[in-house]
This record gives structure tokens, C-alpha cells and sequence, in this order.
């Protein structure tokens, strides 16, 4: 701040409301900067021109710092730009918001009361944004609820199956049940992928399933996802999806003349390690042979270890999750009722017909465990104990 500043305006308000300026200083103890009058929020503004292109590449997954790069480029560097990044991104905030197509809102409003007419403990949630327009829904069933108080203790979340044409991710929060099968324990239909957004998400689940959250997440390596998860489940264990960090190593590592002893390495640290001590040492036996100091998506892997490394997490029960395929699995389930074309109320119609056949084979495989019975392998009594209480597809 300047000592001794005195370029100012003074003014006061009379009994009737009515301002008066009482003094005006013009005189300033330092130079003007015309070039920074760009930056008063007063002279701010985004051309129609940019507008259009920031909303485009937001539609399309383009980050914003990436279009803002853009328009700066284009405009021939920052003086000659009449906005900054945060007008940018108040303006894509403006615009995210779920694109409905003509009667996705009505069959949302349909399906929701229909299912509270059927049942008082159907959940569901809406987030508008300033115009009231639809951001973000979320929904759980009955049958949902009940079945995350048997099969909560971890859940995978993953936002990268798109339901419908506008290209808008379906979010299932998924658990697996006593046969191994994939439960459903709500979803949402989300506008964008940001920490807000998914603090909404994640806040909302939690409301719907009475405060309790899981012993356990797993998700991929998104970092908004991260965030959110630190900031309304700090006490859940979170690990990341051992097969999405995996399948990236050849885009990592194909250039190095040595890839394949590198691909071998890791594959043989990840797996094979048992103890914390053993995979410590190794990583950096494996670091210095292959010169891998600069590597900063290594270094990154390394440091959050604790996230994705079987060995870190043993001591935690995941139901036999290490990744994200449970999610997944629970994508290609709807996928014989939508496809990458399914307008939003197509998804509501079919949704409930894809739950329905999703009970019946969860009610087969209750029939099944019900009257047939597999064989002991042994003569123990500890075998035979499992047989008794395990459905036949644990056992």
C-alpha cells in the first residue's frame, strides 16, 4: 500500500436518503498504469466470441485453464485480453448445468414421484443453480438403502460411463453383495466433474444412508474426486484403481529403451511384495538401475503409495475390490438397456427394467445357495463350517 495516498472520494448520505460527494482528491503520490485498467472489475468483460468457445470446450471435457490459455493465444497475449481467468470461470459455472433434451425433465418429475407414491423411502435430490436450472440429481431405491446397510463397508465410484447423448456421466456408487454380485447403492447424473460438484454428490449419498459412511472407497486418480472425498469422508480408507494406475504403463514407459524390464519390475513390486519393507527397497533398487529420477509420474505413484499398493492396504477390508472394475461391471449391466445415444428419458424408462432383472439374479443365486450344496474338499471341520454359512459362491 502507498504511505500518504490521498486520491480518494468522500461522500455521505442526508436524513432523506440521498448521497452527496463532499470531496474529491485527484492528485496521486504515485504513477498511473493504464495498461492495469484492464483488471478493474468494471472493465472487465467476455465477448460473445469467448463465451461460446469456453462453453464448447467445457462441453467437450477441455479443462478451463486450457481455454483460457487459448483465448490468450488468440488474443495475442494478456494486454490484449478484457477479462481474466476467474471472469472465465464464472462464466462456464454459469453454464454447466445437466442439457436436457425435450421431456428429460418431465420424466425425471415422473419417475421420482412414482416412486415415492410406491414408496417413503425412496431418496432422491435435485441441485439447481442460480437460474434454477437442473445441475446435478441423485437418487436411491428402497432396495438400495437396505442393501447398504449389509454391503457398505467399501464402494467404488466412477463417473466415466456416459448414459446419454449429452454426454452427461452416470455416477453409481456400487458394493458387492454375499454372492459376489455387483449392488447398486444410489446414483447420480452430474453436470460437470469438479470437487464441488462431487462434494454435492458425496454429501448427498451420505445424507441418503443416514450419516454412516463406508470403511472403504475405491475410485481412479482423479484429483477433484479426491479432494471431495477428503472433505466429506476424512475417516474413510481410499484407494485408487490398482488397474487404471497398471494399464498406463505403456503409455508412461514406451519410449524407454528398457520397458520391458521396467513393465516386469513394477508388475513384480506391486504383487509379489508382501511386507512394506520389500517394496520400499525395491522401488528403489528399481529407481536407480533404470535412471528413473525424473521421473515425475513415477515420483507422484510413489508418493501417495499408500492409496494403491496392496501391500499398504491388507490390513483394511475391501471385499475383495482393488479396482474400479466393480463400477464397471455395473456399466456393462445397463449396457444391455442404454447405449451412447439414450436421451435422459429413455435412461429413467429402462433404469427401473435394468434394477428389476439386476433383483432377479441376485434372487436366483439366493435359490441356488438355498437348495444345492457344494462338496467339501476335505474332511476338516473348519470346511465344513464354511459350507454351512457361505453362499455357494463364496464358499
Amino acid at each position: 500500500m502507498q504511505s500518504g495516498y490521498k486520491a480518494r472520494i468522500c461522500a455521505s448520505k442526508d436524513v432523506c436518503g440521498i448521497w452527496k460527494i463532499n470531496k474529491v482528491h485527484l492528485d496521486h503520490n504515485h504513477k498511473t498504469s493504464p495498461s492495469k485498467s484492464r483488471l478493474y472489475r468494471c472493465n472487465r468483460e467476455l465477448s460473445a466470441h469467448v463465451k461460446r468457445r469456453l462453453e464448447v470446450n467445457d462441453m467437450a471435457g477441455i479443462p478451463l485453464h486450457k481455454s483460457f490459455n487459448s483465448a490468450i493465444v488468440e488474443a495475442g497475449g494478456y494486454e490484449n485480453l478484457s477479462c481474466i481467468e476467474k471472469n472465465c470461470r464464472n462464466c462456464v459455472e454459469k453454464v454447466r448445468r445437466l442439457r436436457l433434451g425435450q421431456g428429460d425433465a418431465s420424466a425425471l418429475q415422473s419417475y421420482f414421484s412414482k416412486m415415492q407414491a410406491q414408496s417413503a423411502d425412496f431418496y432422491f435430490s435435485i441441485d439447481l443453480d442460480d437460474d434454477l436450472r437442473l445441475k446435478n440429481v441423485f437418487w436411491a431405491d428402497y432396495r438400495s438403502r437396505q442393501a447398504y446397510k449389509e454391503f457398505g463397508d467399501v464402494v467404488t465410484f466412477d463417473t466415466t460411463y456416459l448414459t446419454n447423448k449429452y454426454d452427461m456421466p452416470f455416477a453409481p456408487f456400487v458394493g458387492v453383495n454375499h454372492h459376489g454380485q455387483s449392488t447398486l447403492l444410489g446414483c447420480g447424473l452430474v453436470s460437470n466433474k469438479d470437487t464441488e460438484t462431487f462434494v454435492w454428490l458425496f454429501r448427498t449419498w451420505l445424507q441418503c444412508m443416514h450419516g454412516l459412511a463406508p470403511h472403504g472407497i475405491v475410485t481412479d486418480q482423479d484429483r477433484a474426486m479426491q479432494n471431495a472425498i477428503q472433505i466429506v469422508f476424512p475417516n474413510t480408507k481410499h484407494r485408487w484403481c490398482l488397474w487404471h494406475i497398471m494399464k498406463k504403463l505403456p503409455e508412461k514407459f514406451g519410449y524407454h529403451v528398457d520397458k520391458g524390464s521396467i513393465f516386469t519390475t513394477i508388475h513384480s513390486l506391486v504383487y509379489d511384495c508382501q511386507f512394506v519393507e520389500d517394496f520400499e527397497n525395491g522401488w528403489r533398487v528399481m529407481v536407480e538401475r533404470f535412471h528413473l529420477y525424473e521421473n515425475e509420474w513415477l515420483a507422484g505413484l510413489y508418493e501417495n503409495r499408500e492409496h494403491w499398493v496392496p501391500c499398504y492396504l491388507k490390513t483394511t477390508f475391501w471385499a475383495g475390490m482393488s479396482t474400479t472394475q466393480r463400477s464397471e461391471s455395473m456399466h456393462a449391466f445397463f449396457d444391455g438397456y442404454v447405449h451412447s445415444k439414450t436421451t435422459l428419458k429413455q435412461f429413467v424408462e429402462q433404469y427401473e427394467q435394468a434394477l428389476r432383472n439386476k433383483v432377479e439374479k441376485e434372487f436366483q443365486a439366493d435359490f441356488k445357495s438355498f437348495s444345492q450344496m457344494v462338496p467339501c474338499a476335505s474332511r476338516y471341520g473348519i470346511e465344513k463350517q464354511f459350507q454351512a454359512v457361505y453362499t455357494i459362491s463364496k464358499f
